[in-house]
């Protein structure tokens, strides 16, 4: 299958490394153009331009922090002003922690919901309302976890986190529907600086490995997933949130 994204333009968040870093990258070698957001690590976000650009695509890293509402609206008046629309928004930025619920503090709740729930929110918003003013279509991708359908003790905030991205993103494609295609992505454990396997507790190592192909993923595996879904031959698909997990889960 050979993709095209020529004349797209793609907003990926949290792009500077992980997940969103190979799924931008992967937008970018099937042609299209890349805006993303970083919030901490300017030295990762100056590799991953270096790397979309190596591809021929034009490419904006951007310092963002996507829970705060001003930086968000910001960012969307200045593509705005610079005539870029957004065709295609991978909301990919996010955090993890292990935490037990006793020991989670209100600002522990404020702090993760607001990267990973209140940021996906604000900007799929922005991105929404700019796609139904246009009224040419659009995609929009959340990345959740498999972990939003599983739970997991000690990991309470985050779950839920992900569990809520999965109820938004089929709200969403209830109500943008049919021109605008929302759909999730709901990665297993994959390798990446937020899955430290040396840094994880025994017990969260233990449950990461047991799953049926035995191994943990790469980030390349689950963008290749997003470049489809960004693509025309999901023309059909919306509302679905889809595990690349390794077997972890099977709905």
């Amino acid at each position: 299958m050979n993709i095209s994204l020529a004349g797209k333009t793609a907003l990926v968040t949290g792009a500077s490394r992980g997940i969103g870093r190979a799924i931008a990258i992967a937008l970018a070698r099937s042609g299209a153009d890349i805006i993303f957001t970083y919030n901490s690590s300017p030295k990762d976000a100056e590799d991953t331009a270096a790397a979309i650009k190596a591809h021929g695509q034009a490419v904006q890293a951007i310092k963002t922090d996507v829970a705060n509402e001003a930086a968000i609206t910001s960012l969307f008046q200045s593509l705005d002003d610079s005539k870029i629309a957004i065709d295609i928004l991978i909301n990919n930025a996010g955090i993890i922690m292990e935490k037990s619920t006793l020991d989670t503090s209100g600002s522990d709740f404020d702090h993760l919901m607001g990267v990973n729930l209140r940021g996906s929110f604000l900007t799929g918003r922005e991105a929404l309302k700019r796609m139904v003013m246009r009224g040419d279509g659009g995609r929009i991708i959340n990345i959740s976890s498999d972990l939003g359908f599983l739970g997991r003790e000690s990991f309470a905030l985050y779950t839920a986190s992900k569990g809520a991205i999965n109820a938004l993103t089929k709200s969403w494609a209830l109500e943008f529907a049919p021109h605008i295609l929302v759909n999730g992505i709901a990665p297993g454990p994959v390798d990446t600086d937020m899955l430290d396997i040396n840094n994880m507790t025994p017990e969260w190592r233990q449950k990461e490995e047991q799953i049926p192909m035995e191994r943990i993923g790469q980030p390349e595996e689950i963008a290749g997933l997003a470049v489809y879904l960004a693509s025309e031959y999901s023309s059909f698909v919306t509302g679905q949130i889809y595990g690349v997990n390794g077997g972890s889960v099977m709905p």
